[in-house]
């Protein structure tokens, strides 16, 4: 892209070939969509848009109906002498940008003289050398007078009679001593106009954050203002360092994208936190353009993502004093629609029941250990103990003892020496004498 104020087909500007925002030749460039068509000449407008440096703006008559193209350098009026510009638009669209901004079509706008010639370039250059020079000492002078004011930018008229002084003050100051100053070291006219923030940025350039060159040193002109309701509104960190720009000031590309922003928040429903048989959910984080918003439980660290008309669902249920069983569901459903997964158990609960009824009909083999005393370990305990044999009369009855034996004991031996075993289920009985 070659440089839009070239004069004669020679780059001018910084020579850098259009490339930079330092030498005024590619700032706040205005694209003329209307310059392919044919307008008659009679109907043509006579007023046109000059920019002078650093990209300030204004509008002058053609009164002398010059023959001039956008790029062309020409001389204009100004009070107390002529200054030379360049032409950065003309024709119809310049009655539009007129009442964009509000100017009206009066004997207020002054004329263009001339296109600029040799030596007119020649006196533009000489008065663009002496501003380095004077910004350096202003600076110097305004630290001795002590003034709080920064000192952003000279520009020299072409016929070196005024000098334009740009700076920037967060309080009113008093620069009446400083003119007087400044007049008697320059030998000019000197005037005075402060700034904003934002359009001192835009007269000194650079590239921002985005990589991009400074939106108000290309091509933004009005500045609105911005507050931190609109990082708010787009979910942004408030933190000062990444929303400020280069001016100290909130960055105005905040404000581009929030009108679409306020629209997809109307489908947001406003809410902190929600109330469910699991526990009160906490609101994280919102996708406004997805309408996603991820709650969180106290004790729990997982982000539940939920779907806003389901917020929604869950806020008309909380108003009425109802609660769901979690975020997802209103009620647990116990019915297994699919039953294919439990298959294989149920198949082997089916092979273990017949198992054991199998077992259930097996008799079970018996246990003599308890029966008559008997041990199958000790075989001399199997034979019947004789005492018991002996003490039994004819017919089954009992027989006394003989009170002439002299009350002797029976004996309680059985014939191979051993002693009868006890046995919890049969009491002891007295040998009986049948004599």
């Amino acid at each position: 892209m070659s440089c839009s104020c070239g004069v004669e087909g020679k780059t001018a500007g910084c020579n850098n070939n259009g490339g930079c925002a330092t030498g005024s030749c590619n700032k706040l460039n205005t694209f003329d969509w209307l310059s392919n068509m044919d307008i008659p000449s009679q109907d043509r407008f006579d007023i046109v848009e000059v920019r002078f440096k650093n990209g300030r703006k204004d509008f002058y008559r053609n009164t002398n109906k010059l023959d001039v193209v956008t790029g062309e350098a020409v001389i204009v009026d100004v009070q107390g002498g002529h200054h030379m510009g360049f032409i950065s638009l003309q024709g119809e669209l310049v009655r539009l940008q007129m009442k964009k901004k509000g100017v009206k079509d009066d004997d207020q706008i002054r004329q263009i003289y001339r296109k600029a010639s040799t030596k007119d370039l020649e006196q533009y250059e000489e008065a663009k050398k002496r501003e380095m020079p004077a910004l350096y000492r202003t600076r110097n002078i305004i630290l001795e007078q002590k003034l709080a004011m920064k000192l952003t930018d000279i520009e020299f008229q072409s016929d070196n009679t005024k000098a334009t002084f740009f700076y920037s003050a967060d309080e009113r100051v008093d620069f009446r001593e400083l003119i007087k100053i400044l007049a008697s070291e320059f030998k000019i006219r000197v005037e005075m106009r402060q700034i904003s923030l934002r359009q001192e940025a835009g007269r000194l350039g650079g590239i921002g954050s985005c990589g991009r060159e400074l939106c108000c040193s290309t091509w933004l002109t009005e500045f609105k203002s911005v507050s931190t309701s609109a990082a708010r509104y787009q979910n942004l960190s408030l933190n000062p360092s990444k929303l400020s720009g280069q001016c100290g000031r909130l960055k105005c590309c905040l404000n581009y994208e929030l009108d679409t922003y306020m629209e997809a928040l109307e489908d947001i429903p406003e809410v902190t936190k929600l109330k469910t048989k699991k526990g009160d959910a906490k609101l994280e984080k919102t996708d406004i353009f997805r309408k996603l918003m991820w709650f969180s439980f106290a004790e729990e660290n997982t982000w539940y993502p939920i779907a806003t008309d389901r917020v929604k669902e869950i806020i008309a249920l909380n108003k009425k004093g109802e609660l769901p069983e979690t975020l997802t569901e209103d009620v647990f459903e116990l019915e297994v629609k699919d039953t294919a997964i439990n298959r294989d158990l149920e198949r082997m609960d089916e092979k273990f029941r017949k198992k054991a009824n199998r077992n259930k009909r097996k008799p079970k083999p018996r246990n003599n250990k308890n029966r008559g005393g008997q041990n199958p370990n000790n075989k001399s305990t199997n034979q019947q103990p004789k005492a018991k044999q002996q003490g039994q009369g004819q017919g089954g009855q009992k027989q006394r003892p003989n009170q002439n034996n002299g009350g002797s004991k029976p004996q309680n031996s059985n014939q191979n020496g051993n002693k009868k075993p006890k046995n919890k289920r049969f009491k002891r009985k007295k040998k009986t004498n049948d004599q």
